[in-house]
């Protein structure tokens, strides 16, 4: 009884250190696993010393916290120990006083000793399964808290597949915030006809990739409603939702695999020709066949093998391959050059045609065709109409389009300058030239 109860004692008392020490080492794995992803920035600013100090102050943190969990445990098995053999002493000393007495014969001695034996052992393991039961419960502490973990979003218990007919997006009195008491958007509504490309332009932080973000339901509205062809989307399975809807994001995060596989992420059950007509389409086809292993080319971690442009046609692949009928771009060109930028642009307009399309525009020229353009500003829609009508109003959305279209002509008078005045010894190559410019 006092084997088992100091048992109980000591696991209570050294829980604190295993779970300190599963804190620590899943913070040095984390420390580990985010310089080695990000090692181009590590390099960028020379901090690969402090990169390795950090990870070395985690693992010693975490070697002295399982030093303590292996001398707690080195302590409850002594301790176990103590009393077991101090037991078994005092009643072998009190078995013998009584054979000298004559009051037990030397089978009772014997009897004596083979009872306690027998005796300790279950109770021993008994111990032994406790401290292993609550180890374990303490090393899956983080899979229970995930259980608890609310979902954001969730379907409704009687909620069916959304009933696609021809793509009507409609955005009615929308109001959201990420944090209570800053709204992002102030009663937002606007209609996207079947077909229609709708653009969204304004400065950042005003709600526009919000607005993508509530249509492709990472996050439900907190006032207002959003319909695609009468139906309230948060009425609908979010897979159903989904489903229907093709993604082209700003910064395309690839697996590191081969890039079939990343293609085909799009549709994970296409067929490797589907693949190839989706790059075709996507115009990178030939590129990829200029690649020493073809389409069996590694990407590497997040796509660092490829150049932005190659990364938006993959992901322009993607999206062909899915072959979504509402396309949502969320300025899926205002990172890469003007050059890459248009022939992309031609990409995207295969991808788009005829179906009904809302763009997150950071560059007015490549929307210049939409048949709607809103103007979004903190959090409202400050202009609507399309791009004729808004130059014609004189007001913001003109205004933006005067200063890009200065900014274009300035870039484009400083890199002649510089072509005509210098040197030609003095020169500098052609992709510093166009890095200035831009």
């Amino acid at each position: 009884k006092i084997k088992n109860s100091l048992t109980i004692i000591i696991t209570e008392w050294r829980t604190k250190y295993r779970r300190d020490m599963n804190t620590h080492d899943n913070n040095a794995k984390a420390k580990a696993v985010d310089s080695l992803l990000n090692f181009e920035t590590v390099k960028y600013y020379n901090a690969e010393s402090y990169e390795v100090s950090r990870f070395e102050e985690a693992i010693l943190k975490y070697q002295l916290l399982e030093w303590k969990t292996n001398a707690s445990l080195a302590l409850l098995n002594q301790t176990q120990n103590l009393i077991i053999g101090s037991g078994l002493l005092a009643g072998s000393l009190l078995c013998a006083y009584f054979v000298t007495e004559g009051k037990f014969k030397v089978g009772d001695y014997v009897l004596f000793g083979t009872y306690i034996l027998q005796l300790y052992t279950p109770l021993n393991w008994f111990g032994t399964y406790y401290r292993v039961i609550q180890r374990s419960f303490i090393d899956m502490e983080n899979m229970f808290q995930l259980f608890t973990e609310e979902q954001e979003v969730k379907d409704d218990v009687n909620a069916g597949n959304l009933d696609y007919k021809q793509g009507r997006i409609e955005f009615e009195n929308v109001f959201f915030s990420y944090t209570e008491g800053k709204e992002i958007l102030k009663d937002i509504s606007f209609t996207v006809l079947p077909g229609q490309t709708v653009a969204l332009v304004g400065q950042s932080g005003s709600g526009k990739s919000t607005i993508i973000r509530l249509l492709f339901r990472f996050y439900d509205v907190q006032g207002g409603c959003v319909r695609i062809d009468g139906q309230d989307i948060a009425r609908v399975k979010q897979d159903s939702l989904r489903a229907h809807i093709g993604v082209v994001p700003q910064d395309t995060v690839l697996f590191n695999d081969n890039i079939r596989e990343n293609i085909r992420y799009g549709r994970v059950s296409a067929t490797d020709q589907e693949v190839e007509e989706a790059a075709i389409a996507a115009d990178i086809h030939e590129r990829i066949l200029s690649f020493p292993e073809g389409y069996d080319t590694q990407v590497g971690e997040r796509g660092l093998k490829l150049s932005g442009g190659e990364k938006q046609r993959v992901a322009i692949a993607r999206t062909i391959l899915k072959a979504p009928q509402i396309i949502l771009l969320d300025e899926a060109t205002s990172a890469l050059d003007t050059q890459t930028e248009r022939n992309i642009q031609a990409s995207l307009a295969k991808v788009c045609a005829n179906r009904t399309t809302v763009v997150v525009a950071h560059r007015l020229s490549t929307i210049i065709g939409a048949d709607q353009i809103l103007v979004i500003r903190d959090g409202q829609i400050a202009e609507r109409g399309r791009h004729e009508e808004l130059l014609a109003k004189g007001g913001l959305y003109s205004d933006m389009w005067l200063r890009q279209q200065q900014a274009q002509d300035s870039d484009s008078a400083s890199d002649t300058e510089a072509k005509d005045t210098q040197p030609e010894k003095l020169q500098p190559p052609a992709s510093s030239a166009a890095h200035r410019g831009h």
